[in-house]
């Protein structure tokens, strides 16, 4: 019991620490940028200025209005000057002197224009000469109207008569149409807010005057219509209500209102001491509070850091109050305007208090009692409680405010996220980032916050925040540059945009520094080269400063480092920057780049070695002008690149497709002939040579067919179809040479033979010779001596449009398909331009030499022939439709086009010129693949994963799994226990199956079945009998399924197949549960040289969870071994066998000894420890027929630890140790299949002989027959048809058996319930 426990928590462990295959996020996520681009409602798109201001004030210091009635004693401060206190004209003057000055000090550089108890007139001319000189900019408009009478509720304000002997009406009306707009008003008097209502009635009057007017300009032919000017974006801040009177307590200002908005914190410390320092701060007077020292623009004084928290606390309440538009309008837009409405959150508290109400448009929400206002007393509580002391000469002891607003933050980062309420504190961040005390402690605060996600970037940037990192990087302080990096990475990864910016103030000088300093952390240097990626991210200004500030030289140096994140950053920056530039290019090639990173073309990450792919493919896109060293550079990354197609990662394939793309294009000419060259062999083997127009018609090219009269070439044009892919007629070579990899036309390998050089010599010389061709359409006079170059390189193109993945397979596909149509076009044109020549020149003897150089120069430089022999011109004809996917109409010269058009309609016309616009928008030119890789940074890079958080759904749901494994473990022991000796007889599944078995698998945890044919696989529940899926493979054409199995059953499982062209296939949600259809995760070609054979075995797959080892090999001569974790394939073992390999198994503990069972019954064992050529360390020959299968047992448990069966009937045992076999069990003959129960001794063996011998027969190790199920006659007999597999449950006692009459059975030695 006790080892039985300890056995089950082995199993529980050993499931946490079995990797996972194929479970990164290049595998679940789609390779593509961001989906939802977030608007930059931060960036204002105009930053407005109030650059004029009109201060008009209606005092008539000394004369009271009509019809306000004053208390005694009554308020008489006007802007802290008491008008009594000297002669009424000078009062008027100082106090219009001392606005101006409060003014000033939120906006020193604007037009200041007094205008002090004016008439009508003055106002009008006033304003008008404001808003001429201020154009478009801003203007701002003071109203004082303490002296006057209060506003009517006809829209009127009050002004005087040259006189002083009347009060003279001014109509708001009047107003807005000499200010204009933009503006914004301050009304101070008393009932002020009747004006915002006659000021919205005349607004809405005024937008209908301007619709008529502009309408019966439009209508009458008129220009000189006048059209009022409109009365939107204009600002108002009103004192009160409409039916409220301005305070008269003799304590405050008579100017309340202004007195808030111009000097809050006098005022604020004054109010403070009237209501709370009774009880807070006893002893500090309001005289004592007009000496408080310092300046207001000094935080380090007493007086400007209480400046400095009442402008970060009333942020903070706008931030978390208003609507981010409005906050952005108001307080981000105009540097004035933001001030005045910071003051008006104060002036709202303390009005209020006097049940007074400011009121504004656009109208805010109250504020007045917002939480924060609590955190402002206490900060002048302290701040007041120092004032006697300072008075006296002692020291400042600074305010605790940031550093608890810092702490409060730092509370929210532990619980924050996206759902939550955003942190009120960010502003206040905002403006900690101005003190270097805390400047540090910010910084790293605000970077885990950026860190939630996009949506955190975006609060950061709606609040302000990128003026002050922007300003940071003029900062040399070392220990700011992680924090710097980080925060600049973050931001850049949600809003490109930035990139200008930076380089506007040479912020990317900051990064290239930090990239360069050997002694920063490699994760830091990744993000500054992913900031300096983005920077020269389609942005030729930020190619231009990186280059000019070395960058090639600084990546080049650290292209080598260990943090593969880096290696990656790196390559793709180095592509971003000589993109399209070729300065960049060129200071590439002399820095030797281009060598640099083909050492990044086997790096074991794959982000990596498709970031170098990406690199070289921008490195040879340069369009600048063609030189003989830079077309061999290019021929010479070409060939280097081509190299990449065997690798098993798809996003690498992918970005060679697109690289290679760029290097067709550059010669283009020289491609279209190599692809007319393949069409025509293919011609050959099909009626006729063809490609899809744009309109949906067939060109067909009909060589070699001049001597057929016309009735016949035309019945021959009426049946053309679509031609099957020049590869899948070829045989496949058994070389190992990159070539004969190729499914191509031996016509393109036997031109790379005769006139190329290089690596043509280990060609296989048996390829049949190039056809005699005129030499003005030859590849040699095309191309010269590269023409091999582009023959392999186009040869490795249409390697990559059967590609086994689909991404990878249409984008090539796209690309080949534009190819084939330009030559084709382009034949189709040539006849004509020729005519039209010599039609032209025929008058002129001399001349005659133009035509024929017309020929030699079209035909060499655009395709590789004209119609010989008076062959027929292309024809056009109705195409098929193109099937996605594969099917005979899905050919490389197929393109896809919209085709809306009549039945019986003329075939469109078109040029070579109109194809290439046309193609050239269609094929694919970018991946993805880097706007995939910048999501990293959008994301979180320092919380855990989500599936290392015990209480996160994916952990738990894992935790579920790993405990159902523990259960169906313990079930199956103790059925095991129960059952040892009964037969394994009763059929407890029977089910016919879509096609014949030629695999089947039971899944070890839950109760399905996988059985493949050759096109597809079903999955059923074997304990309720229902078919749970079936899909199909989506094989080569001509190809099947030879192999299958699971990968990660412990946990998310994926399915694995393998066909007998060499690929394998990747599936998740093959049960199609959740609503998830099934999925292809990966596909690649593991095996490429496939031989042809009467008899073979296609391709024989093995796989070891424990290591993430894939084995592959089948009807070839070599062992494949895969690195799934690398995707590469790490090596190929040969087998040394003349016959193909039936089955492979390996030691999945020791992870070295590896067995292979041969077609000519020999065993042969490697060691994988040694070199390739040395690793075959035993060879068994005592089988003499194909051998079936080959186990290797577990443990050291038996007679041996190898079993293996040949079709005559032999059953062996080995031991590694010795040469001979230790035990020998004859069975029947024609035994097809073996399987051998892992958990116990038990196996079986299904054959395929005659009814009487249509059997399946279970055996234990030790040679005892335990059960026969066989084909028994009669009415009620048994039926079984001759088995093509069988498997056994991995744990349970059930047996799975697939015959040839595409039945699926399922024995166990429990009766089924």
């Amino acid at each position: 019991m006790y080892d039985d426990i300890i056995e089950s928590e082995e199993s529980d462990i050993c499931d946490w620490q079995l990797p996972l295959a194929f479970m990164k996020k290049r595998h679940l996520e789609k390779i593509e940028g961001n989906t939802t681009t977030e608007t930059q409602t931060w960036r204002m798109k105009e930053r407005m200025k109030t650059v004029s201001v009109a201060l008009v004030l209606c005092l008539n210091v000394g004369v009271d209005p009509p019809d306000v009635i004053k208390t005694s004693p009554c308020a008489r401060l006007e802007c802290w000057i008491d008008p009594l206190a000297t002669s009424a004209q000078k009062a008027l003057e100082a106090i219009g002197t001392s606005l101006q000055k409060q003014y000033e000090r939120w906006q020193p550089r604007a037009r200041y224009k007094q205008s002090l108890d004016p008439t009508v007139d003055e106002v009008k001319k006033l304003c008008t000469s404001l808003r001429r000189n201020s154009k478009e900019e801003r203007v701002l408009f003071h109203y004082n109207g303490h002296g006057v009478p209060k506003p009517t509720t006809n829209g009127e304000i009050w002004v005087f008569n040259k006189n002083f002997t009347q009060y003279i009406p001014l109509s708001i009306y009047d107003l807005q149409t000499w200010m204009g707009s933009p503006s914004i008003f301050v009304y101070d008097c008393s009932n002020a807010g009747l004006i915002l209502d006659s000021f919205e009635e005349f607004a809405k009057q005024k937008e209908q005057e301007r619709v008529i007017a502009l309408n019966h300009g439009s209508t009458s032919g008129r220009t000189s219509v006048t059209v009022p000017p409109p009365a939107k974006n204009c600002i108002q801040l009103a004192a009160c209500g409409r039916d409220e009177l301005l305070p008269m307590n003799p304590e405050l200002p008579a100017d309340l209102f202004t007195s808030c908005l111009s000097t809050p914190i006098k005022i604020a410390l004054r109010w403070f001491c009237y209501h709370k320092s009774k009880s807070l701060v006893p002893g500090v007077t309001v005289e004592l509070v007009d000496k408080i020292p310092g300046r207001l623009n000094d935080r380090r004084t007493p007086l400007g850091e209480l400046n400095w928290i009442f402008t970060a606390i009333t942020d903070t309440i706008a931030w978390n109050v208003l609507p981010r538009e409005l906050f952005q309008k108001l307080f981000r837009q105009d540097l004035l305007v933001a001030s005045l409405f910071r003051n008006f959150l104060l002036a709202e508290r303390i009005m209020r208090s006097y049940n007074c109400t400011p009121i504004s448009s656009p109208q805010l929400p109250p504020t007045y009692q917002h939480p924060m206002w609590q955190a402002w007393d206490l900060a002048v509580d302290i701040s007041l409680s120092q004032l006697p002391e300072l008075i006296e000469g002692a020291e400042y002891k600074h305010s605790p405010f940031f550093a608890e607003q810092l702490t409060a933050f730092q509370v929210w980062l532990t619980i924050g996220c996206e759902g939550r309420q955003p942190p009120e504190q960010l502003p206040i961040v905002l403006q900690v980032l101005l003190s270097q005390v805390h400047r540090l402690r910010a910084l790293d605060l605000l970077g885990r916050f950026l860190d939630l996600g996009p949506w955190a970037v975006s609060l950061a940037l709606s609040v302000g925040i990128f003026p002050y990192v922007l300003k940071l990087l003029q900062s040399s302080a070392r220990e700011l540059r992680h924090l710097l990096v980080f925060i600049w990475a973050k931001i850049l990864a949600v809003d490109r945009a930035c990139k200008a910016d930076l380089v506007k103030d040479t912020g990317h000088k900051y990064f290239l520094s930090v990239l360069a300093d050997p002694y920063m952390p490699a994760q830091h240097r990744t993000m500054a080269a992913f900031v300096l990626a983005m920077i020269a991210e389609d942005y030729k200004p930020g190619q231009e400063a990186a280059l000019q500030c070395n960058v090639i030289a600084i990546c080049l140096e650290q292209l080598n480092d260990q943090h593969p994140l880096l290696r990656q950053w790196l390559a793709v920056c180095l592509g971003r920057v000589w993109t399209k530039y070729d300065a960049a290019r060129w200071c590439g090639v002399r820095s030797g780049a281009h060598e640099n990173l083909y050492r990044l073309l086997t790096d074991p990450v794959p982000e990596v070695r498709a970031a170098a792919v990406y690199a070289l493919g921008t490195f040879i896109g340069s369009r600048g002008e063609k030189t003989d060293h830079g077309t061999n550079i290019d021929h010479n990354v070409g060939m280097t690149l081509i190299s990449v197609a065997q690798d098993g990662s798809p996003i690498v394939r992918k970005e060679l497709v697109v690289a290679l793309y760029q290097l067709i294009i550059k010669f283009e000419s020289q491609f279209a002939s190599v692809a007319r060259h393949a069409m025509e062999e293919e011609s050959q083997l099909s009626p006729t040579g063809v490609a899809t127009t744009p309109g949906g018609w067939l060109l067909v090219h009909d060589s070699g067919r001049s001597n057929e009269s016309p009735t016949t070439n035309k019945r021959r044009l009426s049946l053309a179809t679509p031609p099957r892919r020049a590869a899948e007629n070829l045989p496949r070579s058994a070389s190992g040479n990159n070539l004969q990899q190729l499914n191509v036309p031996s016509r393109l390998l036997n031109s790379a033979i005769s006139t190329g050089s290089g690596d043509s010599g280990t060609l296989p010389s048996a390829s049949p010779k190039l056809p005699r061709i005129p030499s003005s359409s030859s590849l040699t006079g095309n191309v010269g001596g590269h023409s091999n170059i582009y023959v392999q390189i186009w040869a490795v193109m249409l390697q990559l449009a059967s590609d086994p993945y689909p991404g990878v397979k249409q984008n090539a596909q796209a690309l080949v398909n534009e190819i084939n149509l330009k030559a084709t076009m382009t034949m189709k044109q040539l006849p004509n331009r020729i005519k039209e020549e010599r039609r032209r020149t025929s008058s002129e003897l001399s001349n005659t030499t133009s035509v024929s150089s017309l020929e030699e120069s079209f035909s060499s430089d655009q395709s590789d022939g004209t119609p010989q022999n008076g062959e027929s011109p292309p024809t056009l004809l109705p195409a098929r439709p193109i099937i996605p996917g594969g099917g005979a109409a899905n050919t490389y010269h197929s393109y896809q086009f919209p085709r809306t058009r009549k039945l019986f309609a003329k075939g469109p016309e078109m040029t070579v010129e109109e194809v290439s616009d046309v193609t050239r928008d269609k094929v694919p030119v970018n991946t993805q693949f880097t706007e995939w890789c910048s999501r990293y940074f959008a994301q979180s890079v320092m919380k855990p994963p989500v599936e290392m958080d015990p209480y996160s759904p994916i952990h738990q749901a894992r935790e579920w799994r790993f405990v159902r494994n523990r259960r169906v473990r313990e079930e199956a022991k103790t059925q095991a226990l129960k059952t040892a000796s009964r037969p394994l007889n009763d059929q407890i599944f029977v089910n016919k199956n879509q096609g014949v078995p030629v695999a089947v698998k039971f899944h070890p945890f839950v109760p399905n079945v996988v059985v493949a044919d050759r096109e597809g696989v079903c999955v059923w529940n074997w304990e309720n009998g229902e078919r749970l899926n079936y899909f199909t493979n989506g094989n080569e054409k001509g190809s099947n399924i030879t192999s299958m199995g699971f990968m990660n059953s412990h946990d998310i499982t994926l399915l694995y197949t393998g066909t007998d062209s060499g690929s394998v296939r990747i599936w998740k949600h093959y049960l199609c549960e959740d609503n998830n259809p099934v999925q292809i995760v990966t596909a690649w070609q593991a095996l490429t040289e496939m031989l042809q054979s009467t008899r073979g075995s296609g391709m024989v797959l093995d796989w070891e969870q424990e290591s993430g080892i894939l084995l592959a090999s089948g009807d070839v001569r070599v062992i494949r071994v895969w690195d799934t974790q690398k995707e590469l394939c790490l090596q190929d073992i040969p087998t040394g066998a003349d016959s193909c390999v039936t089955s492979l198994a390996c030691d999945s503990m020791g992870r070295s000894l590896l067995i292979a069972g041969c077609g000519d019954g020999s065993l042969r064992l490697y060691d994988r420890r040694l070199a390739p050529t040395e690793s075959r360390v035993m060879t068994l020959r005592e089988h003499t027929s194909w051998v079936t299968n080959v186990y290797l047992q577990r443990g050291s448990g038996g007679d041996g630890k190898i079993i293996s069966a040949s079709v005559a009937g032999d059953i062996r045992f080995w031991d590694p140790r010795f040469t001979e076999s230790v035990k020998l069990i004859n069975s029947f003959p024609e035994l097809t299949a073996l399987a051998v129960h892992t958990e116990t001794n038990v196996f079986a063996c299904g054959y395929s002989g005659t009814n009487s011998q249509q059997l399946i027969s279970v055996y234990s190790t030790a040679g005892d027959a335990l059960s026969h199920i066989k084909y028994y006659d009669g009415f009620i007999g048994q039926r079984i048809g001759p088995v093509s597999c069988l498997a056994f449950h991995p744990h349970r006692h059930h047996l799975a058996a697939g015959s040839r009459d595409s039945f699926l059975s399922i024995y166990s030695t429990d009766k089924k319930r």
